[in-house]
This record gives C-alpha cells, structure tokens and sequence, in this order.
C-alpha cells in the first residue's frame, strides 16, 4: 500500500477553497468540436467572474498563450486579462499564468505589485517553466533543458518574492541579479498572506522539488486520489525540510447533472466529438516536454487520447455525475490533503451557477459532519 501523506487537522477544518480557468483563450476548455457555450472574449469573462465570486469561487486562474496552437486560435494575454477581472469584482483573486523567459522577472513584479494596489490585495501568480517550445522559439527566445527551466523559474520566484518583502532586495542567481533594490509600492500585507500568493504546476520531480522549496500553492494535473497522494507527500518533504508548508490543488472537469447517466453522456459526447488532429498535436507536444525528464514523471506522461481532450487531464479527477457523487469525491480528495479544486467547464455560465446551487452546499455538509466525526 502506498504511504499517504499525513493530513494537517487544521487542514479538516479548513473549508475546500474553488478556483476556475479563465477561458480567455478561443475553444474552450476541452480540444472537441462539441457544442460550448463559453466565449473568451472580455464582456463573457466579466459576467462569468461576477458570477463565479457569487457561487462559492474564491480564485479564477487566467491561462497563458501566446499562439495558436491545437484548437486555440485567439488568446487574451494573462496578466492584462487578469487585472480587468480583477477590476471586474469585489472578492475574486485572480491568478496569472506567466512563463520566466519571456517576462523580466522585475518587470513582472512590478507589474503584479500595481495590479495587487489597483485590487486591495486580490492578485496572484502562476509560474509556468514552460511545455511549449514554439512560444520561445518562434519569438527568437531560447528554449533550455528541463531541468533548467525549473531552475530559471525557482529563481526567479525566489527574485520576485526579495522585490515584494525587501527594502534592500539582493540577489546572486545563475539566471538573475539584484543589487541594493527597494521596489515601491510594495504589494498588499495582509495577516492571510505577506506577499501576493504564488502558484506553480507540475508533475515532475524537478516541480516537486521546486514546489517544496519556493511556492506558496503546487497545481497538479487532474489525478486519482492515490496519484494525487504521491504528489503531495513529495512536495510536502522537500518542504519540511526547508522549513516551510505548502497548499496544494488539482485540476478537474466537472460535469454534473441530476443522473450520472446524463453527466456520462456529456462526457462521452465530448470525447466522441474530440478534433482527432488538435488532440494528437497537442498529445505530441507535451508527451515530447514529459519525456525529457528522464524519470518518467513529466506531466501527461501517461495521458491516454481521451485525457487529453481535456488540457491538464481534468477528466481523469473523476468530477462527474450527480451532486452527490462530486461533493463525496471531492471529500476524498481533501482527505488526501488537497485545499482547492482547479476547475473547468463544459459551458460555463450554466455550470457554475450549477455548481454553486446543487453542488456546494453538499461539499459543506459533508465537510461539517467529517469535522464533527474527527473532533
């Protein structure tokens, strides 16, 4: 049997926090050619972020893309996307994905540091090393190893948070440098976080190192619980070891409806309908970026076709059915150690407001009688 994590008992009392993909990029959330009602043009995404923030959402997390690639023909950049939403809304924070190699990562705080002013405290980040090699190619920037883009991306959060805390920020890195550097504004304090929250994703063992030592939160790709377990025990090592703790979530497509026969019968749909040509590039792509690992724990590694319409592997988080059957299997996740649910929808006006009236309320009926039971 394999040796889970041992789960933090305020951890239980915690309620599980919710976040979505921003679908600021064309085609959705899924590589099929099925009917979506979402858009990601901006008057879409305000409605939705409104909406999201009123139906149990605490986090929405904008993607990043810089070209057209496998079923996403148009993108919003990240972190303008972000601060409209941002300006959008009252409580949501928004997160934004964004690649070391292509931002200055003091460029990139200051920016953070105005957006997080503009929004009382609302703005966060998700550093991504990197799967795509065209984005850094093709706009004339170098593509390094694998293990050194999670090099590049360690420190420059480690630059990033000495810009956000420090009067005297100094760094000596292999990729950058400070000397004697006092950013001002500095970002929101708040007693909930020093600094704006910093997440990062991965599956392999480079990510997991680096999500121990220097992120705030650690994405993973949607996973069986056991998978998920595997994860969290390895980052939450590294992070005893520097002295520090670190929050987790996990990526899923949800699909509920008041039959499990009805929500499988989206699925199906979905994966019937896949764009058969998007879904093998995009496969090719990652599955190139996991294998240069070398331990076989690059993310997608062993994504089957049908995984793989869905981006980040949310199908295989198992998030579909009745309300019933999502709230007891997010249960099981939190069990696992798990604090937020990184979610994606088929259509997402309808969905989310679904979620937030069917599937909710049950998520905290359980969570109060799991306190009850272990208190």
């Amino acid at each position: 049997m394999p040796a889970y994590p041992p789960v933090d008992p305020t951890s239980i009392a915690t309620p599980l926090k919710f976040a979505y993909w921003v679908p600021n990029v064309s085609g959705g959330l899924v590589v099929s050619k099925i009917e979506q009602r979402t858009d990601w043009g901006y008057d879409y995404n305000k409605k939705l972020a409104r909406l999201a923030e009123d139906n149990g959402f605490e986090y929405a997390l904008s993607q990043v893309r810089y070209i057209a690639s496998y079923g996403a023909a148009y993108q919003h950049e990240s972190t303008a996307f972000s601060l409209a939403l941002l300006l959008a809304t009252e409580r949501l924070k928004v997160i934004a994905a964004i690649h070391p190699g292509l931002w200055h990562p003091g460029v990139l705080a200051k920016w953070i540091a105005t957006a997080d002013q503009l929004s009382d405290g609302r703005a966060a980040i998700n550093v991504v090393s990197g799967w795509f090699k065209d984005e850094f190619t093709k706009l004339g920037e170098p593509w390094l190893e694998h293990g050194e883009r999670y090099r590049r991306s360690e420190e420059f959060i480690r630059y990033v948070r000495e810009l956000w805390t420090s009067e005297h920020a100094e760094l000596n890195g292999d990729f950058y440098r400070l000397h004697d550097f006092d950013l001002k504004p500095k970002p929101v304090i708040s007693p909930e976080r020093p600094h704006p929250e910093i997440f990062m994703g991965g599956n392999s063992t480079d990510a997991r190192g680096m999500g121990g030592r220097v992120t705030d939160w650690y994405f993973a790709n949607g996973n069986t619980p056991d998978g998920i377990s595997e994860q969290i025990r390895d980052v939450s090592d590294v992070a005893t070891v520097h002295g520090r703790t670190v929050k987790f979530g996990v990526n899923g497509f949800l699909i509920g409806r008041d039959t499990e026969a009805e929500a499988r019968d989206v699925l199906k749909e979905i994966v019937d309908k896949a764009d058969r040509e998007a879904v093998e590039g995009f496969g090719g792509a990652v599955k190139q970026a996991g294998q240069s690992t070398g331990d076989g724990k690059g993310m997608w590694q062993d994504s089957e076709f049908a995984d793989l319409v869905q981006y980040n592997d949310g199908f295989r988080t198992g998030l579909i059915g009745t309300p019933e059957q999502i709230a007891t299997r997010m249960l099981e996740y939190k069990r696992r150690g798990v604090n937020l649910f990184l979610l994606g929808f088929l259509h997402y006006l309808e969905d989310v407001e679904y979620f937030g009236r069917e599937v909710l309320p049950i998520v905290r009926e359980l969570e109060a009688a799991e306190l009850e039971r272990v208190g």
